[in-house]
C-alpha cells in the first residue's frame, strides 16, 4: 500500500499483517502518490493518502477514477469506478461513500478467506475458547478484578503452552509455511514465534 495518513482497518487476530484501506486508482490505472499538505504555521506538513482528497480540485490530489480495497499483504479488491459526470460538484466524501463501503466489505471478505486458509483448529478447542470468552465477559460484569485475574491466567497459560510448539515450528517449518498457516506475513510470523518461543526475532 502507498504511504500517507489515512483511515485503515485491522482485525484482532491478524493485526498489522493485514491492514486494509480504501485505495485509489487514476485513469491510467496507476496508484497516485500521497498528497502533501503544508502546515499553516509553515513548520512542516503531512502526507495524506485518504481517498477523499483525490477529487482533482486545487490543492487536493489528482482525480480518482476508481476506488478499491487494498491490504498490506499486497491483496487488492475489485475496482469500484467513480462516475464523475454523476458526481459533478458533489463532495467526494459524500459521493464516493457507497463505493468506499463496498471496499470495506471486500476487505472483510478477504480477511475471512485469510482465516479460512490458516491452519484449522479442532472444534473442541474452538468451542472451549468461545465458552471461555463468554465466561470471562460474564465475570467482568460481576467482578472486574476477577476478570483481570482470569485474563492474567490466560496470558500465563499462553506463554506456557506455546513455548515448545513455537520452538518446534521455528525448527521444522520454513517461515513462509509458518506465515501461511498463521494467516500472517513472514515478519509477523517471525515475531510471534520469537515471542512465544522466548527468542529474539532476529535469530
Amino acid at each position: 500500500m502507498e504511504d500517507g495518513e489515512r483511515e485503515t482497518w485491522t482485525t484482532e487476530e491478524f493485526g498489522p499483517c493485514h491492514t486494509g484501506a480504501v485505495g485509489v486508482l487514476l485513469d491510467d490505472g496507476t496508484v497516485p502518490r500521497p498528497v502533501y499538505f503544508d502546515a499553516s504555521s509553515g513548520g512542516g506538513g503531512q502526507a495524506v493518502s485518504q481517498w477523499t482528497v483525490y477529487d482533482g480540485r486545487p490543492r487536493q490530489g489528482p482525480r480518482a477514477a476508481a476506488l478499491r480495497a487494498v491490504c498490506s499483504c499486497d491483496w487488492n479488491g475489485p475496482e469500484q469506478r467513480l462516475d464523475w459526470d454523476e458526481i459533478g460538484a458533489q463532495d467526494l466524501q459524500t459521493a464516493g461513500a457507497g463505493a468506499a463501503d463496498i471496499c470495506m466489505r471486500d476487505w472483510d471478505e478477504h480477511t475471512v478467506e485469510v482465516e479460512r486458509s490458516a491452519v484449522p483448529l479442532p472444534e473442541a478447542v474452538t468451542a472451549l475458547l468461545a465458552q471461555l470468552e463468554v465466561e470471562v465477559e460474564k465475570l467482568a460484569k460481576s467482578s472486574p478484578l476477577a476478570a483481570i485475574r482470569a485474563a492474567r491466567r490466560l496470558e500465563v497459560l499462553a506463554a506456557q503452552t506455546a513455548y515448545w510448539p513455537a520452538r518446534d515450528a521455528r525448527r521444522d517449518a520454513d517461515l513462509g509455511q509458518a506465515a501461511a498457516a498463521l494467516g500472517l506475513d513472514e515478519r509477523g510470523a517471525r515475531a510471534l514465534l520469537a515471542r512465544f518461543g522466548g527468542r529474539s526475532p532476529y535469530c
